[in-house]
């Protein structure tokens, strides 16, 4: 592995620490398994938002806020989550759609945006 790679999943396993011990009944205790199963549900939710902002038909606008509803009860599952102030699903697609609410967060994840909100599932690679 080259030093980008494993300067990368630094990253990644500090930031699965980090949410593991937010959420310390998740049912994947890997922290880098973890944040890969988040990232793939905030690459299926990000489609769903782009779609949403952009326009479709009915059929179509229901077919995604049904998908945002899913990946979110996965989400809540994933992370042993039982009370629903914890987590969201941001429903604009020019950032993260996985975030922690701030009164929840408290300074306990790296990754926030610009309102305070703690970022789930970051783009980790080595590029950002």
């Amino acid at each position: 592995m080259g030093r980008k790679t494993v300067k990368m999943y630094e990253r990644i396993a500090k930031h699965g620490n980090d949410l593991l011990t937010i959420f310390p009944d998740a049912t994947i205790q890997d922290p880098v398994l973890l944040c890969k199963r988040l990232r793939m549900y905030e690459r299926k939710a990000e489609v769903s938002t782009t779609a949403l902002c952009n326009g479709c038909s009915e059929s179509l606008q229901s077919y995604h806020e049904a998908a945002l509803n899913r990946i979110e009860s996965k989400v809540k599952k994933l992370l042993g989550i039982t009370e629903d102030n914890q987590i969201f699903i941001n429903r604009d697609p020019r950032g993260y759609a996985l975030k922690m609410t701030e009164e929840f967060t408290a300074n306990k994840v790296s990754y926030r945006d610009w309102g305070g909100y703690g970022i789930l599932a970051p783009d980790l690679t080595e590029n950002n």
